[in-house]
Order: C-alpha cells, then sequence, then structure tokens
C-alpha cells in the first residue's frame, strides 16, 4: 500500500479571490497618469523652445520672409535653385524688403528664411506629438476619468495659435507695413503663455493621484491661493505689455534707467493721434507703461511672497520663496537689457526669465491649492 505524502494537501482547494477592484481615475490609472504628464511635460519643452525661437524669430527680423501660409506643403523648403529664386521672389514683393532691405543677397534671405521656416516647422512637429500622443492614450484607453476633454485642449489651442501666428504675419504683409502689428504679436505670445499654463497646470495635477488630491485639498490655504492668482493674472498683464514693447522695438528706444530720455515721463507721450494708438505705436508711451506695471508687480509679488512665506508647509514656502527670486532676478535683468540697448542675447534672456517667472507662479499657485507634506513647520 503506498504511503501518503506526509504534505500532502487533505483540504478542498480554495478557490481563487478576485481581486480586489479599484475605481478608475483614481489609483487604477496612475501609470497612464504618470505617462501622460511626461507626454504633457515634452509638449511644455517643446512650447518654450517655440517661445524661444519665435523671439529670435522676432529679434531678426526673419518673421515675414515667408509670405505664404501653407500648413501641410509648406513643411518642405526650397530644394533648388529655381525653388529659392521664387521664394525670395514673393519677398521682394513686400514692403519689408522695399523699405527696409533692398538689395538683401540670396543667402542674406536664405538666412531669415531659415528662422521663420524651423519656427513654423516646430509648430507642425508639436501638433503631431500632441496628436499621436492623444490617440495613443486614448485608444488603449489609459485616460482618467474625466481627462479626456481636457486632453484635447491643448490641441484646440494649438491649432488656434497656428492661425493667429499666420494672422499676425499677415499684417506685416500689408502695403505701408514692414513688421507685424505690435497687437497681434501680443495675442500670438499671450496664447503661448496660456498653453504653457494649460499643460503645466495638468502635469501638476497628473503628477499625483486623484486620492492625494483630495486629500491635500482639504488643507488648502484659501488666502494664499487668491493671492497667487492675482499674481498669475498680474504676471500675464505684464507679458503682455512687454510683447507690446517688443513688437515696435521700445526697449531699443530709451535706454537710461530710471529715467526716460531725462525725465520721469518721457517725451511726446501722446504725439500720435487719434490717443489711443499711442498705447500700441509710441515706443515712449509702451516702455513707460512696461515699467510701472513691473514696478507695480514688484509690489504686489512681495506682499504675496511675505504672506506664501508664513505658509503652514515647507515645500509651499519653498515655491513662493523661488518666485520672489525668480521675479528678483526678471526685474534686474529688464533693467539691465534697457540699458543696453535690448541686445539679442539679452532680449531672449528676458523673455525665457519670464517663462520660468511664469511656471514657478503657476506652481506655488497649485500647492496653495493642495499642498504637499505635513502641516508642520520646517
Amino acid at each position: 500500500m503506498a504511503k501518503r505524502p506526509i504534505f500532502e494537501e487533505v483540504s478542498e482547494p480554495q478557490a481563487a479571490k478576485p481581486k480586489a477592484s479599484v475605481p478608475k481615475g483614481i489609483e487604477a490609472p496612475q501609470g497612464a497618469r504618470l505617462a501622460i504628464q511626461a507626454w504633457l511635460w515634452l509638449l511644455f519643452a517643446m512650447v518654450v523652445a517655440m517661445i524661444a525661437l519665435g523671439g529670435l524669430t522676432r529679434l531678426t527680423d526673419s518673421g515675414l520672409s515667408i509670405t505664404e501660409w501653407r500648413p501641410l506643403t509648406g513643411a518642405l523648403p526650397p530644394l533648388n535653385a529655381a525653388d529659392w529664386a521664387a521664394e525670395f521672389a514673393r519677398y521682394q514683393q513686400i514692403d519689408q524688403y522695399r523699405l527696409v532691405n533692398e538689395g538683401m543677397s540670396l543667402s542674406e534671405f536664405q538666412f531669415i528664411y531659415w528662422w521663420e521656416w524651423s519656427h513654423r516647422q516646430l509648430g507642425r512637429l508639436m501638433g503631431a506629438v500632441w496628436a499621436v500622443g492623444f490617440l495613443w492614450f486614448w485608444l488603449r484607453k489609459q485616460i482618467p476619468a474625466g481627462w479626456t476633454a481636457r486632453l484635447l485642449i491643448p490641441g484646440v489651442l494649438g491649432g488656434l495659435q497656428g492661425a493667429i501666428g499666420w494672422w499676425m504675419v499677415h499684417s506685416g504683409l500689408q502695403t505701408g507695413m514692414v513688421a507685424v502689428a505690435s497687437y497681434r504679436l501680443a495675442v500670438h505670445l499671450g496664447l503661448a503663455f496660456v498653453i504653457l499654463g494649460v499643460l503645466a497646470s495638468y502635469a501638476f495635477l497628473l503628477g499625483r493621484s486623484s486620492s492625494n488630491l483630495l486629500q491635500a485639498r482639504r488643507a488648502r490655504e484659501a488666502k494664499l491661493f487668491s493671492l497667487s492668482t492675482g499674481l498669475m493674472h498680474f504676471a500675464f498683464l505684464q507679458i503682455i505689455l512687454g510683447a507690446l514693447v517688443a513688437g515696435i522695438d521700445a526697449g531699443r528706444g530709451y535706454t537710461d534707467w530710471p529715467m526716460m530720455g531725462g525725465g520721469f515721463l518721457p517725451p511726446a507721450m501722446f504725439e500720435l493721434q487719434p490717443l489711443w494708438r499711442n498705447l500700441f505705436e509710441n515706443d515712449g508711451t509702451v516702455q513707460f507703461i512696461h515699467r510701472m506695471s513691473g514696478y507695480l508687480l514688484a509690489v504686489f509679488g512681495v506682499i504675496v511672497w511675505m504672506r506664501g512665506r508664513r505658509s503652514a508647509f515647507s515645500q509651499t514656502r519653498r515655491a513662493f520663496h523661488w518666485v520672489m527670486a525668480a521675479l528678483a532676478g526678471q526685474i534686474v535683468l529688464g533693467i539691465v537689457t534697457v540699458l543696453q540697448g535690448a541686445p539679442v542675447s539679452l532680449g531672449i534672456s528676458h523673455q525665457i526669465l519670464a517663462v520660468i517667472l511664469w511656471v514657478l507662479i503657476l506652481r506655488a499657485r497649485h500647492l496653495s491649492q493642495y499642498p504637499l507634506g505635513g502641516t508642520i513647520r520646517g
């Protein structure tokens, strides 16, 4: 008779217990949340590069070198001598060539052409990265609950930005114009910062689980959140005013500080008629408004920082310290840029630091709404 194994199972096999299901949109899609966050940060980096490239395109007066809007076929640059000759001939028909660049050689034209073409090409690439990423996550059903419509927004805004970009360029192709309209440039740059804000805000949220966010929101600092929201809006206004300065090269008109042309007020502040034109086209008036707004932003920034440094959460306090450091740096850089006559290197640095300040404000605001860590001061 065969002996039974000592460790033989004698009880009935137990049915495998089903794994506890986790509600969708809370913990189950956490891996997808992090992947989507990485995709959003990639788009964010591309928008930053787009802003920098757009700034260089403006500072090199390259924005009108391509006189047609061909979203698809324009992806291919001129490939032979005949194509280059045709492209150059089209540029020679606009007033920027006739009034500013008459006699420009083909090689000089190619220099400005490649700046504008690269700017547009990066925009096309960004659109492709958004579309492929969105479809990838959507088809694989990896988008957390409630996020599908949100993730469509950057794509819609990106398409709108392309149309506004052409609307801006088209203004510079009109008779008598040698540059784009400054207010259209301001709209174009303003929307770029809106897109940055959307991407950063979404990335901040997706970096934490829904349950973590719900718990953190219970400790929100309402007053600080309100103040940081005001600072965000004020900083955005200053960015728009800076775009108006850039649009007419107003930063190069008065290179003294703290005075302007030897006085507190620049001369001939309201010489243009009708008077409203001075707000957009008078370099002294536009720079003066940008300066005064900067001073007020600095004062309000200090007020917000003083409240932020008293936060009960160490990471929130640290976030507002970074905001204050970036704001101080931006003010100093703005003054130096004016004193040096706004050279390309300082002009683009001033623009990039505006991006950094903008994102730091958004992060501080996010942490006011969704604090991290305990309430013990450290």
